[in-house]
């Protein structure tokens, strides 16, 4: 058994980059860039008006402007603004020649067809050409996870296609024969598989489409041929249950025999002690536990930052540091323990109330989770602790 530290550096050092692909910007949500963008051109491309209101010359402010033409967005002024002069101007036109402000509007008079400012002073209101991005601007980086915010921005540089790293193609099993799908009733002595359910959720929560192969039966045939499909244009595979030491757990057998080598069988976590990661080649395999609980904390811990690495992106959960608004007690210390918690209105972290690893039933009423090390029994009311957000 090793610790959760000794795990992910294994995982780490196992790391492959995937391929590339071109893809057009409105599809590359949730993906990983492969390539640098530059700006193709000065943002603002033109010195623009801020504001609704007149161009004119800061110098003529105490005097009667005469109007020379109205100037919306999207079309190029006409006329050079001279003294005593102005040009009326919609928000994002470009400022004529001449002007150096834009006064607001409501800050002016129209008296006689003549305009008169009668604050006492104003803000140029003008966005200068290039002050926000200048033509070869660095503005997103290779490695940069793609959210609704990059979007814009590749739009206003004219990356209508870009180069993003290639999706994981994940393949999940569920095993044991005490499991029915969902939609069935089950009958005495048997489950719901919602295990599968889940890992593909938190698949798709992360842009990837996973691939359902099925329930393996408690039979090393059923398993191996389980495997095998799954095994079949897979990056990696994702199975829960039967990775235990119990009578029908013979899954890491099949594994060997498939080429894929173990490289760890258990870590000192709770909840997911039974948890195997091994290699072959380009591919990768996860053994979760049949408890859900188990195997959606080893899937946040120790499967997510692998996939994003695979896509070239190094994933760094947000931690909030808030104090703990209760003592939590714990009998043993023998392994590293992530508690599913809430945090209330005081901004202070509360324990969920949470009956062990079968009990998935907790995390619907969680914010995120906190973890207890090793050889520490008692979190401290006030104590700061990092909450992992989930």
């Amino acid at each position: 058994m090793i610790t959760q530290e000794e795990a992910y550096k294994i995982i780490e050092d196992s790391v492959i980059t995937l391929g590339t692909e071109y893809i057009p910007f409105q599809n590359s949500l949730g993906r990983i860039l492969a390539e640098n963008i530059y700006s193709d051109m000065d943002m603002p491309p033109f010195n623009k008006s801020a504001v609704d209101g007149y161009a004119c010359r800061k110098q003529d402010l105490a005097n009667e402007l005469e109007v020379l033409e109205v100037i919306p967005a999207g079309v190029a002024p006409s006329k050079k603004v001279g003294k005593n002069q102005c040009s009326q101007i919609m928000t994002g036109a470009a400022v004529p020649e001449g002007a150096d402000t834009i006064i607001m509007v409501e800050h002016t008079k129209n008296e006689h067809g003549k305009i008169r400012f009668i604050q006492e002073k104003t803000s140029a209101n003008i966005c200068l050409i290039g002050e926000d991005l200048k033509l070869g601007d660095l503005v997103l980086k290779s490695g940069t996870l793609i959210k609704a915010q990059q979007i814009p921005v590749l739009a206003s540089v004219g990356k209508t296609f870009v180069q993003v790293y290639r999706q994981v193609k994940v393949a999940v099993i569920s095993t044991g024969d005490e499991l029915v799908e969902p939609h069935e009733t089950p009958k005495v002595s048997q489950i719901r598989n919602s295990n599968a359910v889940q890992l593909l959720a938190q698949l798709q929560q992360m842009g990837i489409t996973g691939r359902y192969i099925g329930i393996a039966k408690d039979n090393p045939e059923s398993t191996r041929n389980k495997l095998e499909e799954a095994l079949d244009s897979s990056d990696m595979v994702l199975l829960s249950g039967g990775v235990s030491m119990g009578e029908f757990d013979f899954v890491p057998e099949i594994l060997l025999e498939k080429g894929i080598e173990l490289l760890f069988k258990s870590i000192a976590v709770q909840p997911g002690r039974p948890t195997v990661f091994g290699k072959k080649a380009k591919q990768f395999f996860f053994g979760l536990p049949g408890n859900p609980v188990s195997s959606f904390v080893q899937f946040e811990l120790l499967v997510k930052p692998l996939l994003y690495k695979l896509m070239g992106f190094d994933f760094k959960p947000l931690a909030l540091k808030l104090p703990m608004g209760v003592e939590f007690n714990r009998k043993k210390a023998k392994r590293k323990s992530y508690i599913p918690i809430y945090i209330n209105e005081l901004g202070e972290v509360m324990p969920v109330d949470y009956n062990g690893s079968a009990h998935i039933h907790s995390y619907v009423h969680a914010d995120g989770m906190i973890s207890i090390n090793i050889g520490e029994t008692t979190l401290q009311k006030g104590q700061i602790v990092d909450v992992r957000q989930i």
